[in-house]
């Protein structure tokens, strides 16, 4: 039996529950997780929020770890070897999605690492625990110094979620680009967007993260509830990256777009956005869009990325008994930026 948390209904707090891996076969490895990181999602599924819940549920998709079984055809990885696994353990791996590397658009659900196929199936256990067995195939290198490995768990998600838009959209050189909200996904995408090598515009309604923003790579900070700053910068962006969770209203950052410039939304919200009005997009041609992850190839793409630029989250590290805790400061913003579960103490 493997140690790990877990929620057993929308109102329970999490607590110790043991699950049962299975064993490595021919082409799995067998992962001892040293840090989770936790995300939003994982509390949006835990208190079903998204009602699709299946329970018992063990949350966690940002998991680093030491690999300490392998299967006898696994040909990429080998025992000791840092490894890394993100929201996805599998897919139909046939549909042109798949086909094009792209398992996150799955035309058959891919699987997630916790609560089970996208389209219904069987129950997934996923990194509040000791280990976890995956394909190699969905299984990721990490390249960063050890020392950095709590801070590098967040990638599997926070990382990918922001760095698969900016690389789709060809943010770089010569873009002036938005960033909005500075939080778990906002503070990947300042850092990122910046190594890309463009102009980033931070958009926050807290003044008392200007500072914070400029020192994670922000050119510029803007405080979204000063209309002065936002009608200064109206028609001025190639793209903006918005990563706000929470209800908002989408035209007040339509209107700072350029014609042809793209938003594109990767926070997800229990309840929907305010519609859009529609003259904010048909006068400048402007795109309203969205992304999810990315596939196994990019998110290695987006990791190797990050060590070749020394960027890693901003991170508390948290026993694994403060789960609940962190859970109603996360709620509160109350978190720079990222927090990570060391996995020695369940």
């Amino acid at each position: 039996m493997t140690k790990a948390y877990a929620a057993q209904d929308p109102s329970s707090p999490l607590a110790p529950f043991d699950i049962e891996r299975r064993a490595p076969g021919p082409q799995d490895i067998q992962i001892e997780i040293l840090f989770c990181g936790v995300c939003h999602s994982d509390l949006h599924t835990a208190r079903n929020e998204w009602k699709n819940t299946l329970y018992p549920s063990v949350p966690g998709h940002e998991i680093v770890g030491r690999i300490v079984a392998v299967g006898d055809q696994v040909k990429n990885f080998k025992v000791g070897d840092l490894a890394g696994v993100g929201c996805m353990v599998d897919s139909c791996g046939h549909c042109p999605a798949c086909g094009e590397g792209e398992e996150q658009y799955c035309d058959n659900g891919f699987t997630g690492t916790y609560n089970g196929p996208v389209f219904g199936g069987e129950n997934t256990y996923g990194g509040y625990s000791q280990s976890i067995v995956v394909k190699e195939s969905f299984a990721l290198h990490i390249r960063h110094d050890e020392k950095d490995l709590a801070a590098v768990a967040p990638l599997l998600c926070a990382g990918i979620t922001t760095y698969s838009p900016l690389r789709h959209w060809k943010v770089g050189p010569g873009m002036k680009v938005g960033i909005v909200g500075l939080g778990g996904l906002g503070h990947m995408g300042v850092k990122i967007a910046a190594a890309m090598g463009a102009h980033v515009v931070l958009f926050t309604t807290s003044p008392g993260k200007i500072d914070d923003g400029r020192r994670l790579g922000a050119h510029e900070v803007c405080v979204s509830s000063d209309r002065a700053q936002m009608a200064a910068r109206a028609g001025t962006l190639d793209f903006i990256l918005n990563t706000v969770a929470a209800p908002h209203r989408l035209d007040d950052y339509l209107q700072l777009l350029k014609r042809d410039g793209t938003m594109t939304l990767v926070g997800a919200p229990a309840e929907r956005h305010p519609s859009p009005e529609v003259f904010s997009l048909i006068f400048k041609r402007r795109q309203l869009a969205g992304s999810l992850i990315g596939g196994i190839r990019e998110t290695q793409e987006m990791l190797d990325f990050c060590a070749q630029h020394g960027i890693v989250s901003d991170i508390e590290t948290i026993p694994m008994d403060y789960i609940n805790t962190a859970y109603e400061r996360m709620l509160k913003s109350d978190v720079k930026y990222r927090f990570v579960i060391d996995m020695a103490t369940i």
